[in-house]
C-alpha cells in the first residue's frame, strides 16, 4: 500500500492547474494513501490557490493473495460500485498506474463511452517496477486504454501498442 500512490503523485506534480478538479479513487481498505494525497494537495494549494480535489472510495477489487475465482466476484462488485461514481464524476481523463482499484474505474468509464454517455480518455502508466512483464492491471487495461505507457524498453518491444517515454516516475 502506498507505492502506487507515490508514483501517481510524482506524475501529478508535473501537471498544470488546468487538470482540476482532481478526483482520487481509493480502495476502501487503503488508509495510507489518503494521508499522502492530502499532504500532496495541501502543498499544491500553496502554489495553486484554486486547487480542488476530492477523494472517493470503492471496494477493493482484489486483495493480495486472494484467489482468482473469488477475485472475479469482488471485481464485479467493485465495477458495479464504480459505475454510479464514474457516471457522477464524468471524468475527461483517467490517469492511473496499476493498483487493482483502477481496473473497475477504467472499465466503468469505458462502458460509459460505449453507451455514448461520456467519452473518457484513459491513460495507464505501468509501474516502474514492472521491468519484464505487465502487472495484472496492465494486462487488462492494455486493451482499453487510449495511451499505455511503459517505463522500460523491453516492455515496449513485447507490447507494441505501448508508449515508451523512459523512466517518468
Amino acid at each position: 500500500t502506498g507505492g502506487h500512490t507515490t508514483e501517481i503523485l510524482r506524475l501529478l506534480s508535473c501537471l498544470s492547474e488546468s487538470y482540476s478538479p482532481r478526483h482520487y479513487v481509493l480502495a476502501d481498505s487503503d488508509k495510507m494513501s489518503e494521508a499522502k494525497i492530502r499532504s500532496f494537495e495541501q502543498k499544491r494549494a500553496e502554489t495553486f490557490s484554486e486547487s480542488q480535489f476530492s477523494l472517493d472510495r470503492i471496494p477493493r477489487s482484489r486483495e493480495v493473495r486472494q484467489s482468482w475465482i473469488s477475485s472475479v466476484v469482488t471485481t464485479l462488485y467493485s465495477i458495479l460500485y464504480s459505475l454510479p461514481l464514474t457516471y457522477k464524476r464524468k471524468p475527461d481523463l483517467i490517469l492511473c498506474n496499476g493498483p487493482g482499484t483502477c481496473v473497475p474505474v477504467c472499465l466503468s468509464a469505458f462502458l460509459l463511452g460505449l453507451l455514448r454517455i461520456k467519452r473518457t480518455i484513459i491513460v495507464y502508466v505501468e509501474s516502474i517496477c514492472r521491468v519484464e512483464t505487465l502487472s495484472l492491471s496492465g494486462k487488462i487495461l492494455y486493451y482499453i486504454s487510449d495511451y499505455f505507457i511503459v517505463q522500460w524498453p523491453d516492455l515496449k518491444k513485447k507490447y507494441p501498442k505501448s508508449v515508451y517515454l523512459g523512466r517518468i516516475v
